[in-house]
C-alpha cells in the first residue's frame, strides 16, 4: 500500500528544479535503491545542507575501519529508537537486516539491543554509542577502556561516538520535520531474494 501523505512539513521541491550535482546525487541513490528514499527530497530544499549532511554522512558510514557497515547500522537503529526516529529506525533497519544479511536482528536491535543476538563486542559498542545518544555529559576514560577491552581502537571508538552524534541530529531533523519513511523500506531484506 503506497501511502498519499506528505513526506515532510516543510517544502520539498520538485527533482527537475534541484541543482545538477544534487539531482545527479538523488538519480544515483534512486537507480541502485529503486526509489528515492524521502529524507533525500525533505533535505534538498536546503542545498548547502543537504550536501554537508550527507558528505558527513557518508563520511561516517562509508570509511573503512574497525567496525563492520552493519555495525555502523546497529548503531543508527539503536540509538535512533532511543530518539523515536521513526524514519531512522525503519529505513536503516533495512540496511541493517541487508548489511547483516539477518532478518531478525534490526528488529532486535530496535526493541532492545540489551538482548538482541549479538556479540558482548557489540553490546559494548552499542552501550557506549547510547551514552553518547543519551548522557554524552558522563563519558569517562573508564568507558573508553571497557571498549578498548573488547579491541575496539581509538579511531574505532571516535566512529561509535560520531555515527551516534550525528544520528542525534538526523533523528531530531527527521522528527522535526516530520519527514514519512517510504513504504519501501518496511520489507527490505526481511526475506531471502528468490
Amino acid at each position: 500500500m503506497i501511502d498519499s501523505k506528505p513526506i515532510s512539513r516543510f517544502a520539498v521541491p520538485k527533482l527537475a528544479d534541484l541543482p545538477a550535482d544534487i539531482r545527479s546525487a538523488i538519480e544515483a541513490v534512486q537507480e541502485k535503491a529503486g526509489f528515492v528514499p524521502n529524507i533525500f527530497l525533505a533535505l534538498a530544499h536546503r542545498p548547502d545542507e543537504f550536501r554537508a549532511f550527507f558528505a558527513y554522512h557518508d563520511a561516517l558510514m562509508e570509511r573503512e575501519g574497525g567496525l563492520s557497515k552493519a555495525e555502523r547500522e546497529m548503531i543508527v537503529v539503536a540509538t535512533s529508537a532511543a530518539n523515536q526516529c521513526q524514519y531512522c529506525v525503519i529505513a536503516h533497519g533495512a540496511i541493517l537486516r541487508i548489511r547483516a544479511k539477518n532478518p531478525l536482528l534490526a528488529d532486535q536491535v530496535a526493541a532492545n539491543w540489551r538482548k538482541a543476538d549479538i556479540t558482548p563486542r557489540q553490546k559494548a559498542m552499542l552501550d557506549y554509542a547510547m551514552k553518547v545518544s543519551q548522557a554524552a555529559w558522563g563519558i569517562s576514560e573508564a568507558d573508553h577502556e571497557v571498549l578498548r577491552g573488547h579491541g575496539f581502537s581509538d579511531d574505532d571508538i571516535w566512529d561509535i561516538g560520531s555515527i551516534s552524534a550525528f544520528f542525534g541530529l538526523s533523528n531530531r531533523l527527521v522528527n522535526m520535520g516530520s519527514i514519512r519513511t517510504n513504504d519501501e523500506f518496511y520489507l527490505m531484506g526481511r526475506l531471502p531474494k528468490g
